[in-house]
């Protein structure tokens, strides 16, 4: 196991394969272990890095999250390669981690290549975002895939992970707190959009929204007619076509 020190925290993390680098950002309430499935689709072109954030999988836990959670999680991200020594990172963030993503080139593009930036709601949280995800995750905590999913990820303490993940979402939402450390109109690396039609918990002008991002950034768009939440793993085969196509 790999681990560095982020601001007196262990933070894990692993690399395989071999090729252009490329950091894999996990969702809210998942981890690194999300990634393992599409390791296969990756790992013979890139030098594959994936990370635990802080209070996830096999890093070490925090007492609670932040509201700026996204923010946070950009700085440890970046934390990272500068623990690595590289530059010129590709960033494939799903869900959460597409905002994580996206505001780690923010901060630093000298570190940064090109970004995909999947199945997330973009600029802001709809004014509903509060309500439905308490009802998700209250209906997740009941559903025996949903629970092992997040065990499996996180170990026997999945729940505290999950509550505190959305207490920290909720005040992000309430306080209608800026997803972005920055405008998106000085995002300076070439961007992927993506997502799926079918997607339970995107935001329903999706389409719409990934437009507008793209006129301010000139990102592209890939969203897949069919697959649910999060693309990357819906959409497996294909997703992977396209994000090698956008990487090189």
């Amino acid at each position: 196991m790999s681990y560095f020190y982020y601001q007196s925290k262990k933070i894990y993390y692993t690399e395989t394969g071999k090729g252009k680098p490329v950091l894999f950002l996990h969702g809210n309430t998942a981890s690194s272990r999300m990634f393992e499935p599409l390791l296969p689709l990756y790992e013979d072109t890139y030098h594959i890095i994936l990370i635990d954030f802080l209070g996830h999988g096999n890093s070490d836990r925090l007492e609670e999250f932040p509201p700026e959670l996204w923010m946070e999680e950009a700085e440890q991200t970046i934390a990272l390669l500068e623990h690595l020594k590289l530059d010129r990172v590709n960033l494939v963030g799903t869900s959460g981690g597409a905002w994580v993503a996206i505001n780690a080139a923010l901060k630093r593009p000298d570190l940064i290549g090109r970004v995909v930036a999947d199945s997330f709601d973009g600029r802001t949280l709809a004014d509903d975002f509060s309500a439905n995800l308490i009802k998700e995750r209250t209906n997740a905590k009941k559903d025996a895939m949903a629970v092992e999913f997040y065990r499996w990820c996180q170990g026997e303490d999945w729940e505290r992970i999950v509550d505190m993940d959305t207490r920290a979402l909720t005040q992000c939402a309430e306080k209608k707190l800026p997803l972005f450390s920055k405008s998106l109109t000085s995002l300076q690396v070439p961007l992927l959009l993506m997502g799926s039609e079918g997607d339970e918990m995107a935001r329903e002008d999706l389409q719409a929204e990934y437009r507008t991002i793209a006129g301010e950034t000139g990102a592209e768009i890939c969203v897949f007619p069919e697959g649910g939440h999060p693309a990357i793993h819906s959409n497996a085969e294909q997703a992977a076509i396209t994000i090698r196509r956008f990487l090189g």
